[in-house]
């Protein structure tokens, strides 16, 4: 029996894996000439799952951007283990690690169509404030009160929100 996702692809009900699920098939916008996943897509997948995620704990990425706060990326590290080909469902099991200093890290798993290790990620945010315009950006050391409930909620995992 297959699951009920949500149209924001993130999986909110019971699952077999820790975390937040984004459910994606590998077009053919997403491949090289050969038919393989492209590297590049990789990166576009781990940002949509992170919005859905902040999203689904309760947070809009719009609105933190409306507000001038950014979370870009500072760290990224993708290890490939099986290609992902054109056709394949994949689904791309992302969880918020606890805290370090002011980065937020997360860890994500790629698992191709027979449940297999794809690929494995580790990416880093910073919170920035922008309000102030681009030339004096500045490095947030505290979370404001709704960025700060909705990482408690993602650390927690989506079988908990709501609870």
């Amino acid at each position: 029996m297959q699951r009920q996702i949500p149209a924001s692809g993130i999986e909110t009900g019971t699952a077999p894996h820790r975390g937040w699920c984004l459910r994606r098939r590998v077009l053919p916008q997403h491949t090289d000439h050969a038919g393989v996943m492209w590297h590049g897509a990789y990166l576009a997948w781990l940002e949509e799952a992170r919005v859905e995620a902040l999203a689904a704990a309760g947070l809009a990425y719009r609105d933190l951007a409306a507000r001038g706060l950014e979370l870009p990326v500072v760290s990224l590290t993708i290890d490939y283990r099986q290609a992902l080909l054109h056709g394949d469902t994949v689904e791309l099991w992302s969880e918020v690690l606890p805290r370090s200093g002011v980065r937020l890290p997360w860890h994500s798993r790629f698992l191709g169509p027979a449940g297999g290790l794809a690929a494995e990620a580790r990416v880093e945010l910073v919170l920035v404030d922008l309000s102030a315009g681009p030339e004096r950006r500045r490095l947030l050391r505290r979370l404001p009160d709704d960025l700060h409930k909705a990482i408690e909620r993602l650390e927690t995992g989506p079988n908990q929100v709501g609870r």
